[in-house]
């Protein structure tokens, strides 16, 4: 059995350990090549199975050549590079157009793993794209950023805030509600979303007022990857459904 291909998740974190490096490759025995070697193995990216029947599967050795495949093929490389795969070159040219954003990305995910958020939150519908693609995000963050969304204790709180200060149950996009659509079988409910995604925000407790009321289009809208953008905040959801109104689209 051979090991599977690495995965966006995994290149994430592999490329910004490069980055970090000043674009340099990393030995096996470097700390950071082991730590990554140790979360890559527990993390839920590959079947069980694979870990336990392949001795070398994102062993520190293997983890040392990517970091290799990863320097060796970024733009101005001055020596020969090695051969690596298509999505490796995604992932260098996402680095080398984004580091920041993608730096950030790459710690949110290892505090989510540090934190055990990450091994807790299940598989989403939302962590591909509509042509089967991972979204910038990272499909791993998305899956704890929807499961933070799909909590109910955290819905029914912001509900129940809403009630109290008398905050209409409404989407904050384009204001629809599900009760004065629905009537009775629409009392009460409205899906939730993070205003930031976890790349900016960080990972860290979700309070109230980092939630907003959306209907479920205007959320898988925020969601979507579209044209190299991966996320997108309500207000400018709102924004862009206004100027297509006023346009008369």
């Amino acid at each position: 059995m051979r090991s599977p291909a690495w995965t966006w998740d995994e290149l994430l974190l592999a490329g910004a350990l490069v980055v970090e490096n000043d674009w340099c490759e990393l030995r096996e025995g470097h700390r950071a090549v082991q730590e990554l070697s140790e979360m890559l193995r527990s993390l839920t990216i590959h079947d069980a199975e694979v870990v336990r029947s392949v001795p070398q599967f994102r062993s520190p050795g293997s983890v040392s050549r990517k970091t290799t495949d990863l320097a060796t093929n970024r733009p101005g490389f001055p020596g020969v590079p090695t051969r690596c795969g298509k999505l490796d070159h995604v992932v260098i040219a996402q680095f080398t157009e984004r580091p920041t954003e993608m730096l950030a990305m790459a710690g949110a995910l290892r505090k989510a793993y540090a934190s055990g958020e990450l091994e807790a939150a299940q598989p989403q519908p939302e962590e591909t794209d509509d042509f089967g693609g991972a979204a910038l995000e990272g499909r791993l963050l998305t899956r704890v950023l929807m499961a933070r969304e799909r909590s109910p204790s955290l819905r029914l709180a912001k509900i129940a805030e809403a009630r109290r200060t008398g905050t209409p149950l409404s989407c904050a996009v384009c204001g629809f509600g599900f009760a004065d659509f629905y009537g009775p079988v629409g009392e009460g409910y409205i899906e939730v979303h993070h205003v930031l995604p976890l790349h900016v925000s960080g990972v860290r407790q979700t309070t109230l007022s980092d939630l907003a009321f959306l209907c479920a289009n205007c959320h898988r809208m925020c969601h979507r990857r579209f044209e190299g953008e991966s996320w997108r905040t309500p207000e400018a959801v709102r924004v862009q459904l206004a100027g297509r109104t006023r346009a008369g689209d």
